[in-house]
């Protein structure tokens, strides 16, 4: 109806007065930013149907006879026992009842490295299961659960509308009514009709009509495809006057995904040949931190080498054959258990150690760390540029970690202050 409004005065008037060209200009105008907005909306659709995508579907319910039966994730009721296989993702928010499990929780909180559980740990719906078969107990339905609250909170976005563009439409009909009646007086007192056309033309509010929707939509989708979730169009909106940013550390200032950053090779051993064994033994196991191990050793142009036999435990670590030599990858009480000389080498806040041991002896530990963006410090600088004057980071890391991110991620002194866990 209010479309209606906006374009029938200009596209009558126009005809009636034999401005045919000024009639084909006005039809693609309208028709074309009305096209724009609805390419707009269909792509935010598009990624709000990827983060639907990713809503399990099925969950794996274990019956109190034992049998475990597929049932569709929404009839889970609070206090039901589940199966979650690996690389699964969890269908509710629940509680670990296996004695331990590692989940990726990525794409919920950011964090890059994966998360240990023990049995009565919260695990969170959305996050994905490590390399080992785990039971949980659901704590909430689907609807409730974490995952789906993101995927609501986006879906309200997408329909919401900002307060320039309401503005727009609560106004189009008495603004129309007011064009009118001064085109009218302009032909009432020029005598030619075609003042009454002119003035109707100069009237459109095409930003209002067509840009701003337009804005809104592109901006939202765009942010929704980064990752970035607007709870409503008024936020993007605001963002143009805001003054301070926090940042979250994890997945946002910092890479996301995280890289081998120091090789530790007992005597015996070079720190190149503990990076190939560690590389080589991670190509069998489907831990989230394989590929980041056999990716150290290609970068340094290290050729990985096959195994002639292989077993992973899941949780735990992995155990190959590599040349003759037995060689056993993973978590320190696991490799402790083939190398009794293992001695501990905890790693700083927000780092994973990785410990090897070959025929029985311990052979060194390989770093694995969360790397920061290398266009953080240029996107610090431009939000200077636009106006930004306090940029915080915000983590739950304790100060000794968080703190060399920080000045590895701000682009001069004082750009970037840090809020941490202490």
């Amino acid at each position: 109806m209010i479309a209606l409004v906006r374009r029938f005065p200009l596209l009558s008037v126009s005809v009636v007065v034999g401005e045919y060209w000024a009639s084909l200009v006005i039809v693609i105008m309208l028709t074309g930013g009305e096209a724009l907005e609805v390419a707009a909306a269909g792509r935010a659709r598009r990624e709000l149907r990827a983060l639907l995508d990713r809503v399990p579907q099925q969950a794996h319910r274990i019956e109190p006879s034992g049998d475990v039966v597929d049932v569709p994730a929404e009839k889970i009721r609070v206090g039901d026992r589940l199966l979650v296989r690996p690389a699964e993702i969890v269908p509710v928010d629940a509680e670990l009842v296996s004695t331990q499990g590692d989940f990726d929780e990525s794409s919920l909180t950011g964090e890059s490295l994966p998360v240990d559980k023990q049995a009565g740990d919260a695990v969170l719906s959305g996050s994905v299961n490590g390399s080992g078969a785990v039971e949980v107990v659901a704590t909430a339905l689907a609807a409730d659960s974490q995952y789906q609250r993101i995927v609501e909170l986006v879906r309200d976005a997408a329909s919401s509308k900002a307060p320039l563009v309401r503005l727009a439409d609560r106004y189009a009909l008495p603004f129309t009514a007011v064009s009118l009646g001064i085109a009218g007086l302009a032909w009432a007192l020029s005598g030619d009709p075609v003042r009454f056309a002119e003035v109707l033309v100069v009237a459109t509010p095409c930003p209002l009509l067509i840009a701003a929707p337009v804005a809104f939509m592109g901006g939202m989708s765009s942010a929704a495809k980064r990752g970035i979730v607007m709870k409503n169009a008024g936020s993007l909106e605001k963002l143009a006057r805001a003054r301070t940013v926090a940042f979250d550390k994890t997945g946002t200032l910092t890479v996301g995904r995280p890289a081998v950053v120091a090789a530790h090779a007992e005597r015996g051993f070079t720190d190149d040949e503990l990076v190939v064994l560690v590389g080589s033994a991670e190509r069998y196991s489907s831990h989230v931190l394989a590929d980041s191990l056999q990716r150290a050793a290609l970068d340094r142009g290290l050729p990985l080498v096959d195994a002639s036999d292989s077993r992973e435990i899941a949780a735990h670590g992995v155990i190959v054959t590599i040349d003759g030599r037995q060689v056993v990858v993973g978590k320190p009480a696991f490799v402790a258990e083939h190398a009794p000389d293992l001695a501990l080498r905890p790693g700083a806040s927000g780092e994973a150690v990785v410990y090897a041991s070959v025929d029985g002896r311990c052979a060194g530990v390989v770093v694995v760390r969360d790397a920061v963006r290398d266009d953080a410090p240029a996107t610090l600088a431009a939000l200077r540029h636009l106006g930004v004057t306090r940029i915080l980071m915000v983590t739950g890391d304790v100060g000794a970690t968080a703190g060399p991110h920080c000045r590895r991620a701000r682009n001069y002194r004082g750009a970037l202050r840090v809020s941490a866990r202490r």
